[in-house]
């Protein structure tokens, strides 16, 4: 899924709510020619109605009529401090989307995307069809796939401990072995020259890894790694990227990344097919 948060076009407010008849329009996707059926057995996202398509000019929104008052931003934010009803939301919303993707192109929309009524979400959507309709042309056919590429993780600092000063003993000054300071600073200088060979290594990695993904794709997104002690051995993330990838070429995507375990050594994770989220928002 999206890292892209709660993204309301239209704003709630709790006064909104009580205006609106209680009433709001969640808007999921949008599609060109969804098949019906589709959304059967579907329930969205809680609280809300059935689930339907509604039709605006050559397009189609998926769409789910909501009650306002659970979706003023007072609600939402205090909605985004609950991490369990917050995934909870963030299920339902990618289960529609992705029921939607699997009979057609689509376009998801960001989590709690609301209008206030049907007629101003038309409005609105009308006016970003040019926009949807170039993301729906770049990612028709095609599916987001992740990839994070883990590097041994960088030299401990063994030996690094400095000389220790002078002290008292039993009356006596314990000095350092003459020679003591020199060999510390060696030991400093060894171990920050292997850390940069490291990096340098690394960002080849990444580098070459990146760039075979590429080759199996139509488009690729290099995503800020995460930070070190995530992977599951300790390993530093030095690549963490997505990719969209043409259907029929998803297989290549596993090949590629076994033949790289195999050159590299690097522990080297793909997930997907996902809906292209991360591809829908650069057109």
């Amino acid at each position: 899924m999206t890292d892209r948060g709660p993204e309301p076009i239209d704003s709630l407010t709790s006064d909104d709510a009580e205006a609106s008849d209680d009433s709001a329009l969640y808007v999921f996707a949008v599609c060109r020619s969804p098949a019906t059926e589709v959304l059967t057995g579907l329930p969205g996202v809680a609280g809300g109605g059935p689930l339907r398509h509604m039709p605006f000019g050559e397009l189609t929104a998926v769409v789910q009529t909501v009650r306002a008052a659970d979706f003023t931003d007072e609600v939402w934010q205090a909605r985004m401090s609950d991490r369990a009803e917050l995934e909870a939301y963030a299920r339902a919303h990618h289960q529609v989307v992705s029921a939607a993707a699997d009979s057609c192109p689509t376009v998801p929309l960001p989590l709690a995307t609301l209008y206030h009524n049907e007629e101003r979400a038309r409005h609105a959507l009308v006016a970003e069809t040019p926009r949807f309709r170039a993301a729906l042309e770049r990612t028709a056919g095609r599916s987001e796939w992740g990839v994070k590429v883990y590097a041994a993780g960088l030299p401990a600092a063994a030996g690094n401990a400095a000389p220790r000063s002078a002290a008292v003993s039993g009356g006596l000054i314990n000095r350092p072995a003459p020679g003591a300071g020199l060999a510390y600073l060696e030991r400093k200088r060894s171990v920050q020259a292997q850390r940069e060979q490291r990096h340098e290594e690394s960002l080849r990695l990444a580098d070459s890894v990146d760039s075979a993904f590429h080759g199996v794709a139509a488009a690729g997104r290099r995503l800020r790694p995460h930070g070190p002690g995530l992977g599951e051995d300790g390993g530093v993330q030095v690549l963490n990227a997505t990719y969209l990838v043409d259907g029929h070429r998803a297989t290549e995507v596993d090949q590629l990344a076994r033949a790289l375990r195999r050159a590299t050594g690097a522990r080297i994770e793909i997930s997907g097919p996902w809906v292209p989220y991360s591809f829908v928002g650069e057109v």
